[in-house]
């Protein structure tokens, strides 16, 4: 493991809204009053979140979602800090309050003991993170989510998922989707990206109808594996967005990829466009 993945990972999260790291804008909106030229002050982003899993452990997230329906007491905890990452563990009896598939996930971005950041329409936010998915972690022919985006609620669809799918060759690849429409934004190998850490950088602006946009970056090591993007596409439904992390899959699988395994994230931040 690198040596930024193995010292404290940002500040606890009481200071993480009061961050101000700038990252270079990635879009070029003209948002705010004109300077004294006459000329528009580009947007950029800001960090809003930094949590630690060393130090915030769970408190990162809005809420836990491990073993929802108590199928494996005897594998609790599913969800847990270790060091500087945090990892989902998932088992192949492991069953969801639907029996049909699985799930251990986190939702939402912390700030305080009572705070959390909500993702209204109209705004643009961006995460940034590294996953190392584990030769285990295996592309399947229904759907294995490793993050979601969500309107919160029991009931409420995905709106864009990035997952590990094989594909009609059977050929196994990661990919995002924006759900809602079942529009693919990009797709990738995933058998280089097996036993590596994975750099992540996932964008998006909160837009009903066709006022949407995501872009998805994924990097091995100094390559760029991904950067495509989507415009005018619905990344909105109601109330807020809410990304959630782990391990979400069919038990419907037909090429035999099921088996214990995990996920591990760590370097989870989160920018807000301003």
């Amino acid at each position: 493991m690198s040596t930024s993945r193995r010292a404290v990972l940002g500040a606890a999260l009481g200071g993480a809204a009061a961050a101000a790291r700038v990252l270079p804008a990635t879009e070029s909106p003209t948002l705010g009053p004109a300077r004294a030229s006459g000329a528009p002050i580009a947007a950029s982003w800001r960090l809003k979140w930094s949590p630690s899993a060393r130090t915030d452990g769970l408190g990162a997230f809005e809420t836990v979602e491990d073993d929802r329906a108590h199928s494996h007491p005897a594998g609790h905890p599913h969800i847990f800090a270790t060091g500087d990452n945090w990892r989902f563990d998932i088992h192949t009896v492991d069953r969801d309050t639907s029996t049909d598939r699985q799930r251990q996930e986190v939702t939402g971005l912390r700030t305080g003991p009572s705070g959390y950041l909500k993702w209204a329409e109209g705004q643009t936010w961006r995460i940034t993170y590294s996953m190392y998915i584990p030769g285990t972690l295996k592309a399947t022919t229904t759907f294995t989510h490793i993050m979601q985006m969500k309107q919160p609620g029991n009931g409420t669809s995905p709106i864009v998922v990035q997952s590990l799918r094989r594909d009609g060759r059977g050929r196994q690849t990661i990919e995002l989707r924006l759900a809602g429409d079942d529009i693919l934004v990009g797709r990738t190998d995933l058998d280089p990206l097996h036993d590596k850490w994975t750099d992540v950088d996932f964008q998006i602006k909160v837009g009903n109808g066709s006022a949407g946009s995501v872009r998805w970056i994924l990097k091995s090591g100094s390559t760029t594996v991904v950067d495509t993007s989507r415009t005018g596409v619905d990344t909105f439904l109601a109330d807020r967005v809410r990304p959630k992390w782990g391990i979400y899959r069919s038990l419907g699988d037909t090429s035999g990829s099921l088996q214990d395994t995990y996920l591990l994230l760590t370097d989870l931040r989160g920018y807000q466009l301003v």
